[in-house]
């Protein structure tokens, strides 16, 4: 297996994790039937940093859908280079950076974290079309 695809399998894995803790605090909130029953408006909000980790398990899975092709496009390509192993790496962590900040509450760094991963994305864009 490449090293671009190890990290696209650690950020898979990121990204299908990422919901348990804010399940749990739905539980915790709205108790275990609550937390399956069906959404409504008259539901108990949960708590802040769930939300905010909602919101940011939702980017990271709006995002994998861009990174896992490019990943993919690449290793059917037999292309793995130093400089893509690199940034499947640096997206891997800018979006762990990315979940973390969010749910701490710290806007500028949240950005910061998702133009990160942005740019590792760009670089694995050019990559496919030959320019690194």
């Amino acid at each position: 297996m490449s090293r671009e695809l190890i990290w696209l399998t650690l950020t898979v894995i990121l990204t299908g994790l990422m919901w348990i803790p804010y399940i749990l605090d739905r539980i915790v909130v709205r108790g275990l039937m609550g937390a399956m029953a069906n959404p409504s408006r008259k539901d108990k909000a949960q708590s802040a940093w769930a939300m905010r980790l909602y919101f940011a398990h939702t980017n990271a899975v709006e995002n994998l859908v861009i990174f896992a092709p490019l990943v993919l496009i690449l290793d059917s390509m037999g292309h793995s280079t130093e400089s893509t192993a690199i940034a499947c790496a640096v997206y891997f962590w800018a979006r762990l950076a990315h979940a973390i900040v969010y749910v701490m509450g710290v806007p500028v760094l949240r950005t910061l974290a998702f133009a990160v991963g942005f740019f590792a994305q760009v670089m694995l864009v050019l990559a496919v079309f030959g320019k690194l």
